[in-house]
């Protein structure tokens, strides 16, 4: 099952977020086969970082909260808020 992560960096947390980012990118590959899509979500400039969206691959919540959990941005402290939710790919279809 697809769950979707909406993750809201603390503010003025972009030194975490740059001191953890190569773990974070490393963590992300060697999950890879299980991720849908990520990337950052920007600020209203576009000119920072300030939070992650993911879709991946987990076989239920418990899951999905152990690998937001192993996140070495989360383990970090880098996030104000983490929103999971299961999500179902409606469009494009597969």
């Amino acid at each position: 099952m697809l769950f979707m992560f909406h993750c809201v960096d603390k503010a003025g947390a972009a030194d975490i977020r740059a001191a953890n980012r190569a773990e974070h990118l490393a963590y992300l590959e060697a999950n890879a086969g299980r991720i849908f899509a990520a990337g950052p979500l920007l600020s209203d400039d576009q000119s920072g970082m300030v939070g992650s969206l993911l879709i991946v691959e987990c076989a239920d919540a418990a899951a999905a909260e152990a690998f937001a959990a192993g996140d070495p941005y989360a383990k970090a402290g880098l996030f104000d808020s983490v929103t999971i939710r299961p999500w179902r790919r409606v469009y494009p279809k597969a």
